[in-house]
């Protein structure tokens, strides 16, 4: 992986909340019958995990991380799209942070989880999965909005590399 695939995984979802802000603002909450009841679900699940997965790989203990995800939900009852997209951003800087205070993506590390065990990895794989879920699930929207009668917005990799061949 290149450092850039997990900055397109910020682009791309960035562009998911610029189109979505286009579209009148009770598409995000429209009930359908899909993968997630809303859009507003499935941008929340995309935080969500992006969230739990900087905790994971800054080492953070498990109990630590489902304590921090229970407040986000808290924090959420009002389903802000607006706030969503500040918090997810801020969140983007932070795993920028975490992952330009890294030596080296390939450096080992280990997480625990009481469900799944023990994995040994590099951060480049990790950075690599949390941008392959926001795809799996950016296919998600695309296919919701289709449902709902409104178009997508291109978000392949393809398009993150020529806008920013420059």
């Amino acid at each position: 992986m290149q450092v850039s695939f997990f900055e397109y995984h910020l682009w791309a979802n960035k562009l998911i909340y610029k189109h979505l802000k286009e579209l009148p603002e009770e598409v995000c909450f429209q009930e359908i019958q899909s993968v997630f009841p809303t859009l507003y679900d499935t941008l929340f699940h995309l935080y969500q995990v992006d969230f739990v997965w900087l905790g994971a790989i800054k080492g953070d203990p498990f109990e630590k991380i489902v304590e921090e995800v229970n407040r986000l939900k808290e924090e959420n009852l009002e389903r802000s799209l607006e706030k969503l997209e500040n918090s997810y951003f801020q969140l983007g800087n932070k795993f920028r942070e975490f992952k330009n205070s890294l030596e080296n993506l390939d450096a080992i590390t280990t997480l625990h989880h009481p469900s799944f065990g023990t994995l040994t990895t590099s951060y480049e794989e990790l950075f690599q999965h949390v941008a392959n879920h926001g795809t799996y699930h950016r296919g998600n929207i695309t296919a919701m909005l289709s449902q709902l009668g409104y178009k997508g917005v291109p978000t392949d990799y393809i398009f993150y590399l020529y806008e920013n061949q420059k």
